[in-house]
């Protein structure tokens, strides 16, 4: 099943721009999925469970950083078309 997920993080931290990139770079090594970025989030489209999968690890790492916030909203439809 493909679906579309669009992901926004909000590190609450003084340097909060290196930690949103840092993400937004992780996501892209995983060249099954197609990760599109703006100004306002990012969206993430791909299989279920190669999204999930690599949204969850990704998420698990950035919650090192004390006091993340994420906001996702997930549709079971490829948007990217």
């Amino acid at each position: 099943m493909k679906i579309s997920v669009e992901v926004s993080y909000y590190p609450l931290n003084t340097e909060f721009i290196p930690h949103i990139k840092n993400f937004i770079d992780r996501l892209n090594l995983n060249k099954n999925i197609v990760v599109l970025t703006n100004n306002m989030s990012t969206q993430i489209f791909g299989e279920y469970d190669e999204v999930f999968n690599t949204i969850q690890k990704e998420i698990k790492k950035s919650f090192e950083l004390p006091h993340s916030v994420f906001v996702m909203k997930i549709i079971n439809a490829d948007l990217n078309k």
